[in-house]
């Protein structure tokens, strides 16, 4: 994962008020594929969560096509 990456969430936690599929990005990297700042926002771009989560906890989102090789 990069910076500025779109993210959801793969687990409930629900201690931190966010639940799987939540969306996110990744706004900063402390252990580049380890550890990662992800920031939440709402509808009209308020920030409602900020919290540090782990690449297991995270599912990179993809905003186009994947290309395989056949």
């Amino acid at each position: 994962m990069k910076l500025l990456d779109g993210v959801a969430l793969a687990e409930d936690l629900p201690e931190l008020g966010l639940y799987r599929g939540q969306v996110g990005t990744v706004v900063e990297i402390y252990e580049p594929g380890v550890a990662f700042e992800v920031e939440f926002v709402d509808k009209t771009g308020d920030t409602y969560a900020m919290e540090t989560l782990k690449s297991q906890q995270l599912i990179l989102l993809h905003r186009q096509p994947i290309l395989k090789a056949a």
